[in-house]
């Protein structure tokens, strides 16, 4: 699983505009120096009451946009579809490209993938070199055929660990979500616990907006 390309951007719209309600947009401390977003401690304080206090209060945090290419299995795009509201994303055509190149193992989300594991009294990476060579083979007639009943054969098999790279964007609102205790932070698939967690982390400011009941005192 893949991260790339992350972009970040709307902190100091953000943070001026969350001081609107009350008008104390005098105490906006946010500066940029260099490129980089520095939340000062007035704005950083008010953030995290404003977090705290819930949805209806936080609004600022559905204005701090992400942008990143995400490569992902697709039983783990199937999970991350569920997050409708206040994401877009736009993929690579399986449809359109699957027969345009080789179809080998490095396709496939392998990162913990145990080939040694026992299946039947088979070794689970002798069922697995099978089916990758069956979907080549498909691949292979349907380049020299153009008949369509091969390529449709290759789509109907294709197993849910192909991977798909997609441009998301999200807000900093939909990633508290993703990452909270009762969502995906301690999700069985490691691709959610592990991978999407740890690349969270490195968003700016991640600790104290995406990750705040791990902050003490808040």
């Amino acid at each position: 699983m893949k991260f790339e390309n992350t972009e970040v951007y709307g902190f100091k719209r953000a943070l001026k505009g969350m001081r609107n309600a009350l008008e104390s947009w005098h105490k906006n401390d946010t500066v940029e120096e260099n490129g980089e977003v520095i939340i000062g401690e007035n704005d950083l304080n008010l953030a995290q009451r404003l977090i705290k206090a819930g949805s209806e209060h936080r609004k600022f945090m559905r204005q701090i946009f992400v942008s990143v290419d995400i490569t992902a299995p697709l039983y783990w795009w199937k999970e991350f579809d569920t997050y409708k509201v206040g994401t877009t994303a736009n993929s690579t055509s399986t449809m359109h490209k699957l027969a345009s190149t080789p179809i080998t193992a490095e396709c496939f989300e392998i990162d913990d993938y145990n080939s040694d594991l026992d299946y039947d009294g088979t070794k689970l990476g002798d069922v697995i070199d099978k089916h990758i060579e069956f979907l080549e083979s498909m691949r292979v007639k349907y380049l020299e055929t153009k008949d369509k009943a091969y390529w449709k054969e290759l789509i109907r098999w294709l197993p849910s660990a192909w991977q798909q790279t997609r441009t998301v964007t999200m807000t900093y609102e939909n990633l508290l979500a993703m990452c909270s205790k009762g969502q995906r932070r301690f999700h069985k698939l490691t691709e959610w616990s592990k991978s999407f967690i740890d690349w969270a982390r490195t968003l700016p400011y991640a600790q104290e907006l995406i990750f705040p009941d791990e902050v003490e005192n808040i």
